[in-house]
């Protein structure tokens, strides 16, 4: 059942549109020179539904994980994984929200939801995407926290594929550092605005299949050199024969890093 529990894969895999199909397109991810934007400003952020799960001690919690799906999926996707992080952090509460919006990649499909488009792949649209789901994770984020009496030092962010993107985008630039960042499958977008914008630097644990069809394998070294550029403390993991997803060599890696940090 676990092993079953493992394989992960954005719609854009199963529904037969793939994120990227260049390694030129994962170059310009990260293009060092940023991309002039123009950002839609929201009114009012929209608010999230989530599932969660309460610590394996029964008390409250002590950290707090936020676990970030990806394109067309929900919050449902990871929100097993708590299962597997309780077994070492026992005092941990999980949460698992949905994306706010429908996935245009997949109209009308039940419970198919994304944290931004990604119908055009451009550099400009991914990192105006990034930035417009920002505050909605922010606020969630704040929110959370002061229910739970926590600061940013007791959460841990843990993305998949396009939650990696958002995750990674998102905690570089809030006042204060969380815990950890891990992230599955993804990208490190518009990094090249990163050197300026940096405001704070968790540590970030990086894991990736090297046989990956949706978000190429190559993603990881180039947010390898850019985390390193900007001084982030970080960790990269190529997990071998694996495709779109999270295994259990994955999750193996992501815990021990985590039990350096927390």
């Amino acid at each position: 059942r676990a092993a079953e529990r493992r394989s992960r894969s954005d719609s854009s895999r199963n529904r037969g549109g793939q994120v990227w199909s260049e390694a030129e397109d994962i170059k310009n991810l990260s293009t060092l020179a940023p991309c002039p934007i123009t950002l839609t400003l929201m009114t009012e952020l929209p608010m999230l539904k989530w599932l969660n799960a309460k610590p394996a001690s029964g008390g409250a919690a002590k950290q707090l994980f936020l676990f970030l799906h990806g394109l067309g999926a929900n919050g449902n996707d990871l929100i097993t994984l708590a299962h597997d992080f309780a077994q070492e952090f026992h005092d941990a509460a999980f949460l698992s929200p949905h994306a706010p919006f429908e996935c245009d990649m997949a109209p009308g499909m039940h419970m198919s939801y994304q944290w931004f488009s990604m119908a055009d792949r451009s550099v400009d649209a991914l990192s105006q995407g990034v930035r417009e789901a920002e505050p909605i994770v922010n606020k969630f984020i704040d929110d959370q926290l002061m229910i739970h009496g926590l600061d940013d030092s007791k959460l841990v962010v843990v993305g998949f594929s396009q939650g990696t993107m958002l995750a990674l985008h998102t905690m570089l630039r809030r006042p204060k550092p969380c815990a950890a960042v891990i992230g599955f499958s993804g990208a490190l977008v518009d990094g090249g605005a990163l050197s300026e914008e940096i405001q704070s630097r968790p540590p970030v644990c990086l894991i990736h299949g090297d046989m990956d069809d949706v978000v190429p394998h190559a993603a990881l070294g180039l947010a390898d050199e850019i985390l390193e550029e900007v001084g982030v403390p970080h960790e990269v993991h190529t997990i071998p024969n694996l495709a779109h997803g999270i295994d259990q060599q994955g999750l193996y890696q992501a815990t021990q890093f985590l039990k350096k940090q927390l």
